[in-house]
Order: C-alpha cells, then structure tokens, then sequence
C-alpha cells in the first residue's frame, strides 16, 4: 500500500539518487498525520461549538486541578504569552475562565477554571477521547503501543522533557 508522502519521494529519487530519503518520509508522514488529526480534532470540537485552542487551555487547567500561573499554562499548552493572553482574554469574557493576582507577587496572575469552565470541559472529554480513538483506529492495539513508545522515544530526544 503507498501513501501520497511515497509519491513525492519517487520524485525526489529521480532527481536526487544521492539522497537517503528516509528521514524525509518520516518527517513527511509525522506532519500530514499532524494536519489530518488536526483536521479531525477541529471537526469534533465545532459539532460541540469550541475550538481546539479553547479546549486545550480549558483541559490544561481542568487536569491541573489547580489555578496555574500564565506562565505554567502557556507551558501546558505550548503557546507564548502573548498568545496565551488573546487566549485568556477570550475564555474570561466567555465565563469559562477567571484571572486574579497572586498573593505577594503583583506581576503574576492565576488563572483559574468557573464552575461553567469545569463543566464545560467535563462536557466533551470522553467524546474527546472517543474521537482520538477513532482517528487511531487505522492501527491494532499492539501497533498502537509500539506507535506510542516510539513517538515517546522521539519527543524525549528532541528534549521534550519534564
């Protein structure tokens, strides 16, 4: 069975037979899965009206079980700070965040979930799990693992690390 990455790889290979194009398949593959799951991912969150951005900072804090400074939630949802505030902003005016100084320190904030923020993200979690389970579905259980592990191995040598 081939894949679209293969055909651009043939192409590659006529012009450039002194290339070693596997890396290139690996990489090409990593970021088509990225956009398809992507893809999939946005799709679910719009039947259930949010975006993916919203859901991840609401399921950052909501797994976190804590208020988290801007600091650690731009951490959580690999985003800068400048983004994480437009985000932030976003979700008080929604009322499914709040944001309030942190005792003896008056440049930091916490950020905090409502009552209708928890809610919200206990509302689309397992749905959530359920789609990213389907979006997978196209490998067994044992592939799925050993897919897992070695995406594991690759993040940690690219120092994705806590």
């Amino acid at each position: 069975m081939r894949d679209s990455v293969d055909d651009f790889l043939d192409q590659w290979a006529v012009l450039r037979t002194d290339l070693d194009l596997d890396a290139m398949g690996t990489v090409g593959r990593i970021m088509r899965l990225s956009r398809l799951i992507g893809a999939g991912l946005k799709d679910y969150f719009a039947e259930h009206g949010m975006e993916t951005w919203e859901f991840d900072v609401l399921a950052t804090l909501r797994r976190s079980n804590r208020p988290l400074t801007a600091k650690e939630l731009a951490a959580g949802v690999m985003i800068g700070s400048a983004a994480l505030t437009n985000r932030v902003d976003r979700l008080v005016a929604q009322g499914l965040v709040t944001r309030e100084a942190v005792p003896g320190d008056r440049r930091s904030l916490h950020i905090a979930l409502t009552e209708e923020g928890a809610a919200r993200v206990d509302e689309v979690v397992e749905g959530h799990v359920s789609n990213q389970r389907k979006l997978l579905a196209g490998l067994g259980v044992e592939d799925g693992e050993q897919f897992n592990a070695l995406l594991r191995t690759l993040l940690v040598s690219l120092g994705d690390v806590r």
